[in-house]
């Protein structure tokens, strides 16, 4: 097995110059996408029960493993850990980006399946930082290790290196964010709501982890008061600007703190 956090992709270090260059970059159109993983399962026709779904959750089940221990699997890696043939596992997993994007998939299942109990936009987006949070926080190794893989990706896509590789395609959160600001749509002129949502995807995802994690050391409660302060601030100034009262008084609950000693 390789060592911990290498990836199948053959660019492993990248110069924070070369990372600034390669941002500012646009794609090769030709690139090959794979769509998120739910979509992908569709597809596949793999049945919901049965041995070859049985397989696949254990090729699921191991690749998680991997991910908690520090190690992104290519799929032959994936193949060795689950003790199975390297054909059994491409059957099911063609390509890393299919394994991470399908792991990603599992991890964020109820999130997924999750449905808003307002009607109100503000108070949507409030439950739905505080339901997603913790579950983003239990599946966090997964979850970073398809930052990575994505970021790598890109790297070598943009300096030309296996085009005909597949990439990964992260984007629940669009979907996601829409269906919670629906109830802005018939407030907002449609560029001022699609500004909402992507300012949302700021606060909602993985991503908030690197910074305020890992940069500001916050544990999870913090980080939820201040994505759920920050996601109603965003929603306030919408509603301003489009001349709008805010349809809700409502203001993220401060997180009680125990007292010293």
């Amino acid at each position: 097995m390789r060592r911990k956090n290498h990836i199948e992709t053959s660019v492993s270090r990248q110069s924070a110059g070369a990372a600034d260059t390669a941002a500012t970059q646009t794609l090769p159109e030709s690139v090959p996408l794979i769509a998120p993983a739910s979509p992908q399962a569709a597809l596949s026709g793999e049945p919901p029960h049965g041995p070859r779904a049985r397989m696949r959750r254990t090729l699921l089940d191991t690749a998680q493993r991997l991910m908690v221990q520090g190690i992104t699997p290519s799929v032959a890696e994936l193949a060795e850990a689950a003790a199975v043939s390297r054909a059994t596992a491409y059957r099911y997993f063609p390509s890393q980006s299919a394994l991470i994007a399908a792991v990603v998939d599992q991890s964020l299942g109820p999130i997924l399946q999750w449905q808003p109990q307002s009607d109100d936009a503000a108070e949507r987006i409030d439950e739905l930082l505080r339901f997603a949070y913790p579950r983003l926080q239990q599946h966090e190794a997964s979850l970073r290790a398809a930052i990575m893989v994505s970021l790598q990706q890109y790297a070598e896509a943009s300096a030309g290196q296996n085009p005909d590789t597949p990439r990964l395609v992260r984007g629940h959160r669009v979907d996601t964010l829409k269906h919670v600001t629906a109830p802005l749509a018939s407030q907002l002129e449609p560029a001022a709501h699609q500004r909402v949502i992507r300012a949302l995807s700021l606060l909602y995802g993985t991503e908030v982890f690197l910074i305020l994690k890992d940069i500001w050391h916050l544990e999870l409660d913090d980080i939820v008061d201040v994505v759920t302060w920050a996601a109603q601030a965003i929603v306030r100034q919408a509603q301003q600007e489009a001349g709008i009262a805010p349809t809700s008084g409502k203001t993220p609950a401060k997180r009680k703190r125990n007292a010293p000693g």
